[in-house]
C-alpha cells in the first residue's frame, strides 16, 4: 500500500491509526485512507498492540446501569473514548465491594488500559485494589474521602443551595430532605449541603436516608417524612429517582404535588419534564461529566502522568411544576 500512494510505511501506520493521525497532512491521510478501503485493508491492531502493550480498551463500571442518570455519563464518555481509537467495556457491577473487584480482575484479563469508576463509596475497597495494581483510575459523578486518585463531579453543595434557596424564596420555612446512601460522596455531601443552605437561612430540617437511590427508597423516606410530626410543606431529594419515589407516597396519601407539598428533585435525568408533575430539579451535564472523564484518562494513560486532579462542574436550578409558593 505504501508503494501504491507513494509514501514510507510508517506514514501509512500513523494515517490509519486514530491516534497519530494528526501527525499526517490531510491529504496525504485521504489517499492512505482510500487506498485502504480499495483493497479492503484492515490494520491488525492486536498484533499492534500485543507489541505495545496495550488493548485500546477502557473499562466503564456502573452501580446501577438501569438508573438513568448513567446513560448521558456513558455516552460522553463512549464520544471521547471512539474519537481517540479507544472503545468501552461496561459493567453493571452493583455496590458490593467484593463483586466490583471481581469485576476488575476479570477486566484486567483483557488487558483494559484504564479504568473510570462511577461506582465508588467514601473509603472505597476497590479504588485501593487499582492504586495496589497500578491501574490507571478515573473517577465521574462519585468521589471518594481519601482524595487518592482523580475525579469529576457536580459541585453538591452548590446544588443544595440552589434547591433550598428557591423553596425559601417562594415562602416555604419547613422544608424536610430525603438524603442519598451516605456512605457516598453524593449522599454525604448533598445532606451536608442542604443543612448548611438551611443554616443559612436559620432554619433547620428533617433528613431521612434513603436506604439506596431507588424509587421505592424515596417512596419509604417520604412516607416517614410526611407522616410524622414534621409537617413540611417541601422536600428536596438527592435525586430524581428519590423524588419519583416521594411522589409514590404523596399519591398513596392522596396528597397532592405541588398544592400539599412541593418536590425538588436533583440531576435533571431524562424525562423530568414530562412526569406528572415536572420536576423541579437541579440539572447536572452528565454528558460532559463523561466526556471530561474520559479525556482525563486517555490524557493519563498517554502522558503516564500520576498527577490527581479534580474537575467540580457547577449545576443549574430549573424550575418545573413541582414546586409553588407555600400556603
Amino acid at each position: 500500500m505504501a508503494d501504491a500512494v507513494g509514501v514510507h510505511p510508517s506514514t501509512v501506520s500513523r494515517a490509519l491509526d486514530p491516534k497519530k493521525r494528526h501527525l499526517v497532512a490531510d491529504d496525504v491521510a485521504r489517499r492512505i485512507s482510500d487506498q485502504a478501503a480499495a483493497l479492503g485493508y484492515q490494520p491488525n491492531r492486536l498484533a499492534a498492540n500485543l507489541r505495545l502493550g496495550r488493548s485500546d480498551l477502557v473499562g466503564v463500571l456502573l452501580p446501577d446501569i438501569t438508573n438513568p442518570v448513567f446513560a448521558p455519563i456513558l455516552g460522553g464518555i463512549t464520544e471521547v473514548l471512539s474519537a481517540e481509537g479507544y472503545a468501552p467495556i461496561v459493567a453493571d457491577a452493583g455496590n458490593i465491594s467484593s463483586q466490583q473487584i471481581s469485576f476488575v480482575e476479570r477486566l484486567l484479563s483483557q488487558r483494559v488500559d484504564g479504568l473510570i469508576l462511577a461506582t465508588v463509596s467514601q473509603d472505597d475497597e476497590l479504588v485501593g485494589f487499582c492504586i495496589r495494581r497500578g491501574v490507571p483510575v478515573i473517577l465521574v459523578n462519585r468521589s471518594e474521602a481519601r482524595d487518592r486518585v482523580s475525579s469529576v463531579v457536580s459541585d453538591d453543595e452548590m446544588g443544595m443551595r440552589l434547591a433550598v434557596d428557591h423553596l425559601v424564596v417562594i415562602g416555604h420555612r419547613r422544608i424536610a430532605h430525603i438524603a442519598g446512601p451516605l456512605s457516598t460522596s453524593t449522599g454525604a455531601l448533598r445532606r451536608d449541603g442542604f443543612e448548611r443552605a438551611m443554616a443559612r437561612h436559620g432554619l433547620t430540617g428533617a433528613v431521612r436516608e434513603a436506604a439506596g437511590y431507588t424509587r421505592e427508597g424515596g417512596a419509604l423516606a417520604a412516607a416517614y417524612l410526611v407522616g410524622g410530626p414534621h409537617q413540611v410543606t417541601a422536600i428536596v431529594a438527592a435525586n430524581d429517582l428519590l423524588a419519583i419515589g416521594a411522589l409514590d407516597a404523596l399519591k398513596e396519601r392522596h396528597l397532592r404535588c405541588p398544592e400539599d407539598l412541593s418536590l425538588v428533585g436533583h440531576n435533571d435525568m431524562p424525562f423530568m419534564d414530562v412526569v406528572s408533575p415536572p420536576l423541579t430539579t437541579v440539572r447536572i451535564e452528565h454528558r460532559e461529566m463523561g466526556r471530561i472523564a474520559a479525556r482525563m484518562l486517555i490524557e493519563m494513560l498517554q502522558s503516564r502522568s500520576a498527577e490527581i486532579r479534580h474537575v467540580v462542574l457547577p449545576p443549574e436550578l430549573v424550575v418545573r411544576k413541582s414546586t409553588q409558593p407555600a400556603a
